[in-house]
């Protein structure tokens, strides 16, 4: 039998493990239901606008070009501030950063409500854009402060579900407004759309300020010895494998293959949720209830999608791949789309599976910046590269609302997409090799190499 000095170190480390283990799932009930609630409510709020549109477009006089433009206004607020407000983050903290986005956010939702035509839509919008730039990519680097990255890749996994959780309750819930608050305040059903679903993010916002903290150093709910075991492990991760400055990231090449990548699974996702509601009603399903619900049909099997392929990728220990293979997939079910058109059945089937595929991208695309990327880049890297899929978001409403208006369908428009997945899934195999997202820890090894 071995002497006990010669087990305690191992048994030590035993104890630290599972205490770590314990420290990281408090970190997670205390931070992760808050942030799911904040991104269900930042998605409903962006993409309501698709059901309004069924009913505001003969109030504001709107054609599909101009709701394409008006759909597009939010992301030019929203890039042009992303980046600013994600390095404004780093002086203020998180807590005030994402407690003033949500405030405005709400309140901006709410002035939408009040447009009385094209125009006021534009500036509602752009105003939104500004209002919630800086909170997608602030969460994605506030997780940071919190977790190593070989912890990180599931956490990333549940907070982005949360968006597709909002797309599966987004139309039925828009629906219900609609139909049963129809003239309340003397509104019509799609201003009192906005309003309540402005509120929540108001109220959240209020929140945030009492339960979110800047960093594990300033949580109260935190022991001194759990901050210290946490500080240690936090400190035991490796940088990432480049070197430089801002100045070497806006060099780096690899960096715009990134925000390629979620340049086209963006322009996908975004098509979706702002013209499927469309799409359905011109098929002839005029009940909104009936559209909401039809609507919901990619989220519920995006999700799905979504754990499937995060459990597959961190049970190979793999990335691009995944990312890659699921971009893949996606647009051979847009280009079937084309082929199948003409039939409600048969379109929504290969819609529902593309943005399943699409959605499920996500998660593990966003596991990759920051393990790319050092952590003095890691700020403005995550922005810019978030930016970079915002000029899909920009741009892919107006081209869709302009191929809708000439053509009169929105095929042509996922054949393009088809087309730019495709692109982002070579881009992304071609330019990162799998050695620089290896998850080293110092003393260790790779645990998980991509």
């Amino acid at each position: 039998m071995q002497p006990l000095a010669q087990l305690s170190p191992t048994t030590s480390q035993a104890d630290d493990a599972g205490t770590l283990a314990a420290i990281y799932r408090k970190i997670m009930w205390r931070l992760l239901p808050f942030l799911f609630c904040a991104y269900v409510l930042n998605t409903i709020d962006r993409i309501n606008i698709s059901f309004a549109k069924l009913r505001m477009a003969s109030d504001l006089g709107l054609t599909d070009a101009a709701y394409g433009i008006g759909a597009a206004a939010f992301f030019a607020g929203y890039i042009l501030f992303e980046v600013p407000s994600n390095l404004y983050m780093q002086r203020i903290g998180a807590r005030l950063t994402l407690t003033r986005i949500m405030i405005l956010w709400g309140l901006a939702t709410i002035a939408t409500s009040q447009v009385s035509s094209p125009t006021g839509l534009y500036v509602a919008r752009f105003l939104l854009g500004v209002a919630e730039a800086g909170f997608f990519p602030g969460v994605i680097l506030y997780l940071t402060y919190w977790f190593p990255a070989a912890r990180r890749w599931r956490i990333t996994s549940l907070f982005l579900m949360s968006g597709t959780i909002a797309g599966m309750i987004s139309g039925p819930l828009a629906a219900a407004i609609m139909l049963h608050l129809d003239g309340w305040l003397g509104l019509r059903d799609w201003q009192v759309l906005f309003v309540v679903e402005g509120i929540p993010a108001m109220v959240l916002g209020v929140l945030a300020y009492r339960w979110l903290v800047d960093g594990p150093d300033r949580a109260a709910w935190l022991s001194p010895a759990e901050k210290a075991l946490l500080h240690g492990d936090l400190a035991t991760e490796a940088p990432a494998a480049h070197h430089g400055g801002i100045r070497a990231l806006l060099k780096d090449l690899r960096v715009y293959a990134l925000g390629l990548t979620f340049l086209t699974i963006y322009a996908a996702t975004n098509t979706i949720a702002y013209w499927m509601p469309t799409l359905i009603h011109d098929f002839g399903q005029t009940q909104v209830t009936r559209i909401g619900w039809i609507s919901s049909l990619p989220y519920v099997l995006g999700l799905t999608g979504m754990f499937a392929l995060a459990r597959s990728s961190d049970r190979h220990l793999e990335r691009r791949w995944h990312v890659a293979g699921t971009m893949f997939v996606a647009a051979a079910s847009f280009a079937l789309m084309v082929a199948l058109r003409g039939d409600l059945v048969y379109s929504v089937l290969c819609m529902t599976i593309g943005a399943a595929a699409c959605l499920a991208a996500l998660p593990v695309f966003w596991t990759v910046p920051p393990a790319y990327l050092r952590a003095d880049q890691a700020p403005a890297g995550i922005a810019f590269i978030s930016s970079l899929g915002g000029l899909a978001a920009m741009l892919s409403p107006i081209a869709v609302g302009a191929i809708k208006t000439r053509t009169g369908d929105l095929y042509l428009a996922f054949q393009l997409i088809a087309v730019l997945l495709s692109i982002g899934g070579l881009v992304l195999l071609l330019t990162i090799p799998a050695r620089l997202l290896a998850d080293k820890r110092r003393g260790q090894g790779a645990v998980g190499a991509a």
